[in-house]
């Protein structure tokens, strides 16, 4: 990166039950893949880098996230903007672009990033909602769900609520805050009458860790999951994953730089 001195910074929000995921993987359509391939196209060279904010799972959604170019010449980037949308097909939007400083670290410029986790029960539930709201077959009541969320603010090891990868020694994570609410974001005739909202800020989150807490929530007492938070090393029977549908990654926020 230090051969392509100039530094762009794009807002973006994507859809993302299409794509598996964010990163790159041979023969599958992903986020990054399908930036790459614009990028190309409209700049007319591959002699560019993008980094982004986040690594969403597959068929996790995006509302604002942030994703930073690296180009060898000065680029008027925010001419470029509505054709780069227009081959991206609405699938992905690039909101915003500006120039920010070359040595800006977009992974350490995140200070914290808010997730929300749309669901409804499963009576009269149309069709359409399955976009972005998960039919739940039960779930506890709403301010049992709300006490529970409560549980996992503060800084512990999520070991017990997260996908274990070979080489990840490192669980402590800190949640900012966890509520549970019936939301309006969802309503008209393709939406259920009540949708609920699981919504988490942190300072950063491990592979599946939002959609595993969203089942704890779910179908687990208070005991279960202070349990799991307090002797994270035990051998326990695996937390459910939450399906990827229901997830947005709401909001993405920046230190200043």
């Amino acid at each position: 990166m230090l051969s392509r001195p100039f530094s762009y910074l794009f807002s973006i929000s994507y859809y993302g039950a299409r794509f598996k995921g964010w990163a790159k993987q041979k023969g599958q359509p992903t986020i990054e893949g399908k930036l790459e391939r614009v990028f190309r196209f409209v700049l007319g060279h591959e002699d560019f880098r993008l980094i982004g904010s986040s690594r969403t799972d597959s068929g996790v959604s995006c509302r604002q996230g942030f994703v930073q170019l690296f180009l060898r010449e000065k680029t008027d980037l925010e001419t470029l903007l509505p054709v780069l949308n227009l081959n991206l097909s609405g699938e992905i939007v690039l909101n915003s672009v500006r120039e920010v400083p070359r040595e800006l670290n977009l992974i350490q410029a995140v200070s914290h990033k808010t997730y929300r986790y749309f669901f409804a029960e499963e009576h009269s539930f149309p069709a359409f909602a399955s976009a972005f709201v998960t039919q739940v077959h039960q779930f506890s009541p709403l301010d049992q769900m709300g006490e529970k969320a409560l549980i996992f603010a503060g800084k512990h090891d999520f070991q017990a609520f997260c996908k274990i990868s070979p080489n990840k020694t490192d669980f402590v994570r800190e949640v900012l805050e966890a509520k549970v609410y019936q939301t309006k974001e969802f309503e008209g005739p393709f939406f259920p009458e009540s949708v609920y909202c699981f919504e988490v800020t942190g300072t950063g989150f491990l592979y599946n860790q939002v959609r595993k807490m969203v089942a704890a929530i779910w179908h687990f007492s208070s005991d279960e999951i202070k349990e799991r938070l307090a002797v994270p090393e035990k051998e326990y029977k695996q937390v459910p994953t939450a399906p990827a549908h229901g997830l947005v990654l709401w909001e993405t926020v920046l230190r200043d730089f």
